[in-house]
């Protein structure tokens, strides 16, 4: 590819993420594609729902494991009833494979 043909920019900001993490060892997932990372940043809402996005925000995904926080221990304890359903929807909405949640309570 020329310099001054046009990229998409999903396929730049892919490369972008993938040049500020290392490449996992071996036996480690892989980490969290720019699509992914797009779809659950951009359409937690949707994902989630509008209550739940109220109080549970995504923080970072890492590889396969989404750290959310939460804005009461009492949501913590929620999304652990809620955390199969969660990881569907972002598969479904954000075609995102999240395999884990992390939870942690906001100060």
């Amino acid at each position: 590819m020329k310099g001054d043909e046009p990229i998409r920019l999903g396929d730049s900001l892919h490369d972008v993420v993938r040049s500020l993490r290392p490449e996992p060892a071996q036996g480690q997932p892989p980490a969290a594609t720019a699509t992914a990372m797009g779809g659950v940043f951009g359409r937690w809402e949707e994902a989630v729902g509008a209550i739940v996005a109220q109080h549970v925000q995504p923080v970072k995904l890492d590889g396969t494991t989404l750290i959310v926080k939460v804005d009461d221990p009492a949501w913590a304890t929620q999304l652990k009833f809620l955390e199969a359903t969660v990881r569907e929807r972002l598969l479904a909405v954000a075609g995102a494979t999240v395999e884990r949640i992390d939870v942690r309570v906001a100060r």
